[in-house]
C-alpha cells in the first residue's frame, strides 16, 4: 500500500540520515512528496554546515594544545559597552567529545532562547566553568578595559581545574598559564564561544533583575546599552547606583550635578 504524503513527511521528520527507502521519493509524482523531500534535504544540508563549522572550531582549539589531552580554557566577556551594569566574564574547559554542543557560536549570533539552551548544555557538559561579575564601582575606579582584564583573570583562576593553556578573545592577561589572544575568537574557537554564551546569559539575567527594580530604564530590552529609551530615562530620572559614572553622558550629568551643589 502506498504511503500517504503525511506518513512520508512524518518519516522524514524522524530521519537523521539518508536511508534506502528515500530513493523512491525522487521519482514519486506527487508534488507534496517532492516538497517534503526537498525540505528534508535542505534541513540536512544546513545541519551538515553546522557540523562542519563545529569541527572547524574544535580543530582550531586543538591546534593550540601543547600536548595530547591537555586542558584548554576559553575565556570571554559580556558588557564592556553598556552604560549600566557589571561587565561579566566567563572561563570554560570543554571535554574532548562535544557533540552535545554542536551549533555553539559567538553569543551575538544566537537568539536569547538559543543562548540559554546552550548555556545549560555547556554547564552540564563542561569539565569546569567559572563566571565572574565585575562591579560598576571597579569599572569606574580602574576603567572598563582594566576591569575586564581583572575579571577575566579571576574567572580563569576560579576554575576548579587549572588549564594547560587559555584562549582569550583579543585580550592578554597577567596569569601564570600559557595564553593566546585571538582576534574575533568567539567566531573561531569553540571554547571562547562557549565562554561568551555563559557570560552573556549571566549578564542578561542580572539586567532582568535590575529591570524589576528600575523598569523606567528598560534594562530587560537594552541590557544597559545607550538606546534612545534609556537615554531619555536618564535625562528624566537621572542615574542609579548601577550606572557607570565614568561613561558619557552619565559622567557629564554627575559633573553638572556637582556644579549645581557648589
Amino acid at each position: 500500500m502506498e504511503k500517504t504524503i503525511k506518513e512520508i513527511t512524518n518519516a522524514l521528520n524522524l530521519a537523521t540520515d539518508y536511508e534506502n527507502w528515500m530513493e523512491e521519493l525522487k521519482t514519486d509524482p506527487r508534488a507534496g512528496v517532492q516538497k517534503a523531500f526537498q525540505q528534508w534535504e535542505k534541513k540536512m544540508s544546513k545541519q551538515q554546515i553546522v557540523k562542519e563549522e563545529h569541527e572547524q572550531k574544535l580543530q582550531f582549539d586543538q591546534s593550540f594544545l601543547p600536548f595530547e589531552n591537555a586542558l584548554l580554557a576559553g575565556a570571554d566577556e559580556a558588557g564592556r559597552g553598556p552604560l549600566a551594569g557589571p561587565v561579566v566574564t566567563a572561563a570554560v574547559i570543554l571535554p574532548k567529545n562535544c557533540e552535545q554542543l554542536i551549533g555553539i557560536n559567538d553569543s551575538k549570533q544566537l537568539s536569547r532562547k538559543a543562548r540559554e539552551e546552550y548555556a545549560e548544555r555547556i554547564k552540564e557538559n563542561a569539565i569546569a566553568y567559572s563566571i565572574h561579575f565585575q562591579s560598576v564601582e571597579v569599572i569606574d575606579e580602574i576603567n572598563i578595559y582594566e576591569a575586564t582584564k581583572q575579571s577575566m583573570k579571576i574567572s580563569i583562576e576560579s576554575l576548579s581545574i587549572r588549564p594547560n593553556i587559555c584562549l582569550l578573545d583579543a585580550l592578554k592577561l597577567d596569569i601564570p598559564i600559557p595564553q593566546q589572544s585571538i582576534i574575533k575568537g568567539d567566531a573561531k574557537s569553540l571554547a571562547i564561544a562557549a565562554a561568551s554564551i555563559l557570560a552573556k546569559c549571566a549578564r542578561d539575567e542580572f539586567m532582568d533583575r535590575l529591570h524589576e527594580q528600575f523598569p523606567m530604564y528598560g534594562f530587560n530590552q537594552n541590557a544597559g546599552y545607550g538606546t534612545k529609551q534609556h537615554l531619555d530615562a536618564l535625562e528624566r530620572f537621572g542615574p542609579i547606583a548601577e550606572h557607570r559614572k565614568s561613561f558619557e553622558p552619565i559622567k557629564s550629568m554627575m559633573n553638572e550635578k556637582e556644579e549645581l551643589l557648589l
